[in-house]
Formats: C-alpha cells, structure tokens, sequence
C-alpha cells in the first residue's frame, strides 16, 4: 500500500507536470501565433506602405515630368517672347516718360483695358443701333401693312361710292321719270276733271237743273252723267220701240 501510494503520488506529480507542460506549450503555440500575426501584419503594412510610397514616387515622377515640360514650354514661350523684350528694353532706353518696363507695361495694360472698355461700348452702341434699326424696320412694315390696309379699304370706299353714285343717278333718273309721268298723269287727271265738269254741266243744263255737287267732285259727277245717259238711252229704246210698234200692224 505504501508502494501504491508512492507510485499514486508520482503519477500525480507527473499528471501536474504534464498539465503544466501541457500550458506552457499552449502558451508557447499563443506566443507563436502572435508573434506570426504581428510578423503578418507587420509585413502587410510594409507592403502597403511600400506601394502607398511606390504610388507617391510614381505620382511625383509624373509631376516631375509635368514641370519639366512646362518648364520646356516656358523656355520656348521666352524664347519666342525674348524679341519683344529686347523691343521694350530698347524702348524703354529711348522713351523720356517710362524708367522701367513695368511702367511701360502698366501703360499699355491701362490703354488695352480702354480698349476693351471702348470696345464694349461700340459693340452695346452697334447692338442698340442694331435693336432700334430692327425695330424701326418692325414699324415701318406695321405701318406699310397699315397703309396698304388702309388703301384697300379707301379703293373698297370709292368702289361703294361708285356703285351709291351709280344707284343714285339711277334713282334720281326714276324720280325724274315719275315726277314726268306724274306730271302727265296729273294734266291727264285735269283733263278728265274738266271734261267731267262739263259733261256734268251740260247734263244739269238739259235737265235744266243747277248742280248740287262740288267743282271737285269728279266721282259724282261722272256718277251723274252716267245716269244721264242710262236714263237717255231708256227713253232712247222706248220710243223706238213705240215708233216700231204701227208700223209692224201697217205691214
């Protein structure tokens, strides 16, 4: 038993150390794997930083290029605009009233902004003379369509005066014509009057009467010449009928 129990304790022991063994290997394989982590990210963040770099020195290259290419281009835009300087120096030298270039250039800078000033007012000039020449072009149409219209309407207004000149020549020969023919109507209708009056006359004069109607009586005197004449012919058919009558029972 006390055997067993020695070897129970060494196993323990054993176990203990193999446990903690068993941790420190565990601790160890953590260690590790941080440490490859760190190793890991370490080397990713080189990386990208290398290329975040490569990028910068590929973009600085570029501008690099760009400058010396602008540099170029403003070499050859002195070299082409040297002439003029020596020009301007040249002039400077000669004038009296500019000490430096500067001043020359201010100069002519202040006359090209007149310039472009004065510009800008003869083109707004040109424009308004261009608006109001457009405008007075609209008017003078409006008003030539206006006289035209006008002119028609004058050439319609003679054309009716013509026709109400015709029609009243026609008319005032027609009223000539009835004033003519009322005229003979009227010494016709007097005529009539007259004779009826002395019709009318005679038969009172042989019926030995005095006439009971009005000069302007024309109807009743007829009316009464008509009897006249009805009541002739009456005694006119009697006494040929009576004078007919012997001289049928001779026979």
């Amino acid at each position: 038993m006390s055997a067993l129990k020695q070897r129970r304790e060494a196993l323990e022991q054993k176990e203990a150390a193999l446990k903690e063994s068993m941790v420190r290997f565990d601790k160890f394989l953590k260690d590790t794997e941080a440490k490859q982590s760190r190793s890991l990210r370490r080397a990713e963040e080189g990386r990208q930083t290398a290329a975040q770099k490569e990028a910068e020195a590929m973009a600085l290259k570029a501008e690099l290029t760009r400058l010396i290419q602008r540099k170029e281009q403003l070499e050859h835009r002195l070299n082409k605009y040297r002439p003029f300087a020596q020009y301007l120096e040249q002039v400077v030298a000669q004038s009296e009233e500019f000490q430096e270039i500067p001043e020359l250039m201010t100069r002519f800078n202040g006359l090209s902004e007149t310039q472009v000033i004065l510009s800008e007012r003869e083109q707004t000039l040109h424009k308004a003379v261009e608006d109001a020449r457009a405008e007075l072009f609209k008017l003078v149409e409006e008003k030539n369509d206006e006289i035209l219209k006008q002119n028609n309407r004058l050439a319609d207004l003679q054309l009716r005066l013509e026709e109400v000149r015709t029609q009243a020549l026609q008319w005032e020969s027609r009223w000539v014509h009835i004033q003519n023919t009322a005229a003979q109507k009227t010494l016709l209708l007097g005529q009539i009057k007259m004779v009826a009056l002395n019709l009318f006359q005679m038969v009172c004069k042989q019926k030995k009467e005095v006439p009971a109607l009005a000069v302007e009586d024309t109807e009743g005197q007829l009316e009464q010449v008509q009897q006249y004449f009805q009541d002739l012919s009456a005694t006119l058919a009697k006494l040929t009928r009576e004078n007919l009558g012997p001289a049928a029972a001779d026979h």
